[in-house]
């Protein structure tokens, strides 16, 4: 009797070793392959970082070509290469704005609805509130 008792002790120890070893095994590998993900992300992070550094230069070379293009020797050489005969504009040509011109140009596209809105006609959003019959 005492042998069987030996023995299932025994067993019940083997068992909890082969557990134990198994959820440690588990547990490595769970930590080698979110090693390999980590990586896997910070390679392609640096890939993206690459583009992105790119892209900002190309982006910053065009506007050194615009801002090269738009310089006033530039013009003036342009418009006596094609002979465009153009001249500046003197002061009594030019409009000064003093206003916002996002404002401006909000009003002039919408120009009709606040003509109607003007003329007593309604053009005002409105909600309808339904009960859902909630207590």
């Amino acid at each position: 009797m005492k042998k069987s008792n030996a023995h299932a002790v025994l067993n019940q120890l083997l068992i909890h070793a082969l557990v134990l070893i198994c959820v440690g095994g588990t547990v490595g590998l769970s930590r080698v392959y979110l090693r390999h993900r980590i990586a896997v992300t910070a390679n392609a992070t640096k890939g993206f970082e690459y583009e992105l550094a790119q892209v900002e230069r190309d982006l910053a070379e065009v506007n050194t070509q615009i801002a090269r293009e738009r310089s006033p020797a530039a013009l003036e050489h342009k418009n006596a290469q094609f002979r465009l005969l153009l001249a500046q504009p003197t002061e009594a040509q030019i409009l000064r704005i003093d206003e916002s011109p996002e404002d401006r140009l909000a009003a002039k596209r919408n120009i009709q609805r606040f003509a109607t809105e003007a003329a007593g006609g309604s053009a005002a959003v409105r909600f309808q509130v339904v009960d859902l019959g909630r207590p």
